[in-house]
């Protein structure tokens, strides 16, 4: 079996481009998704009052999470088991079909309920796939680089959906300024979902060449099934898991406040829909840079200090910031404080997607991640940018989004100086003495 190691790399350079591709997808389509919530509630759910429209359109996004933690657990077994090749191979595959159907199914105008019936179905399949993509491609990074560089290379994984964002952001800006905003609304969105799929043929090329890093498991027993892996994670890893779960709560509120500032931009600030658009692109640059210096700096301060200082940074300055905004409702507010959280949140996550996986033995790190990071973002990320929009309208406190990105940057902080520093662990150092030769020569 080929496997990845600091001796090969240009391998290393193959494995990361071709790894971050399926993840650079799925925060396409969260981002555009996220952007375009308000035409796409229009097409789907429309209603006189079109707070109640854009309010369906956020639960139907919301209704692509029910189905990551089941994805997180089939895929991310699937990975630890069979390998993590054929698991990226299946989330990508799903990615496709799931957003095909959302691009290309007919309006409510034209098919009734039956739209609304076919763009859950094609929700419901994104969230199987994207909550089985993490875990492995994740594992993937770890396990092809070099020791000292984990850090940095598996930031690529956080840094791949800022390219996506980036990527989105100024292809909706551009096609907004051509077409116009009726158009966009219209059918330019659809556009934008369509142009996602075009990585899709590349992504699934590349990664069905790459060398397997899973080895051959630690324990045939326990990997031998999906329950027997989910069984020893849970019997041996629980309080890690629980901890691991908070960090990524904080981690994953931040993204989806982050996310919903175009349409906080617009609904609450009452930006125009061209300003509004572009806010994607100040998300977009400081999530491509500050995860490869998260990466860099979890190299060589180690995981904890990255994990707790950017979220602490986060809750001092989310209420200050949002105060800002509010006094001054313009483009140039709107693009600092979304760059000025999505920055800190990048640096943070950075360290979060290196030192979860690091935790963990290889027989049970895919399924772990994939399942803590799951639920995680099944609960918060799917309910964030409904609630905190559901708050502004109910209460009428344009600051909602800041108090609830400040609460959970504290109880993100609080987890994080929980949890044990892994920089420069041996990733096989609980392999069993059992261990077949293969399993170990994976790890070198």
């Amino acid at each position: 079996m080929d496997t990845a190691s600091p001796a090969h790399p240009a391998l290393n350079r193959k494995a990361v481009g071709a790894v971050v591709l399926g993840n650079a997808l799925e925060f396409y389509d969260f981002t555009v998704y996220a952007f375009f919530a308000k035409p796409i509630g229009e097409a789907f759910f429309p209603a006189k009052d079109a707070s109640h429209s854009l309010l369906a359109s956020l639960a139907l996004f919301g209704a692509g999470y029910v189905m990551r933690p089941i994805g997180g657990a089939v895929i991310g077994a699937l990975a630890d088991r069979a390998g993590r090749k054929p698991a990226m191979l299946v989330t990508i595959a799903l990615m496709a079909v799931g957003m095909l159907i959302l691009a290309l199914c007919p309006s409510y105008a034209q098919i009734g309920g039956w739209a609304q019936v076919i763009v859950i179905v094609g929700r419901l399949i994104q969230g199987l796939a994207l909550g089985g993509e993490v875990g492995p491609s994740t594992a993937y990074l770890l396990e092809a680089a070099p020791p000292r560089h984990r850090g940095f290379v598996a930031s690529w994984q956080i840094a791949s959906q800022g390219c996506a964002a980036l990527f989105a952001g100024l292809i909706s800006t551009v096609l907004a300024l051509s077409v116009g905003d009726a158009a966009m609304n219209a059918w330019g969105w659809r556009v934008m979902f369509l142009l996602g799929l075009a990585v899709v043929p590349v992504g699934l090329i590349i990664r069905s060449h790459l060398p397997e890093t899973a080895g051959e498991g630690e324990d045939p027993q326990a990997a031998g099934s999906t329950a027997g892996v989910l069984r020893r994670l849970v019997r041996d890893h629980g309080r890690l898991l629980a901890l691991t779960f908070l960090v990524i709560a904080a981690s994953t509120v931040s993204n989806a406040v982050g996310t919903n500032m175009p349409v906080y931009a617009g609904a609450t600030l009452g930006l125009s829909e061209t300003a509004a658009t572009a806010v994607p692109i100040a998300l977009g640059l400081a999530s491509v840079a500050f995860p490869l210096l998260g990466g860099w700096l979890a190299d060589r301060y180690g995981r904890r200090p990255v994990m707790i200082w950017p979220r602490a940074a986060i809750l001092v300055l989310a209420v200050p910031a949002f105060v800002w905004l509010l006094r001054s409702p313009g483009p140039a507010a709107v693009y600092a404080v979304t760059f000025l959280l999505s920055a800190l949140s990048s640096i943070n996550a950075a360290a979060i997607i290196v030192g979860i996986p690091e935790s963990l033995p290889r027989s049970v790190r895919s399924t772990g991640l994939s399942i803590v990071y799951a639920l995680s973002v099944s609960i918060f990320g799917g309910s964030t940018n409904f609630l905190i929009n559901w708050l502004v309208t109910t209460t009428g406190d344009r600051l909602a989004p800041a108090y609830y990105l400040a609460a959970f940057s504290l109880v993100g902080t609080i987890a994080a100086l929980m949890l044990p520093e892994t920089r420069g662990k041996d990733l096989d150092a609980e392999v069993s003495p059992a261990a077949t030769p293969a399993a170990r020569a994976a790890a070198e």
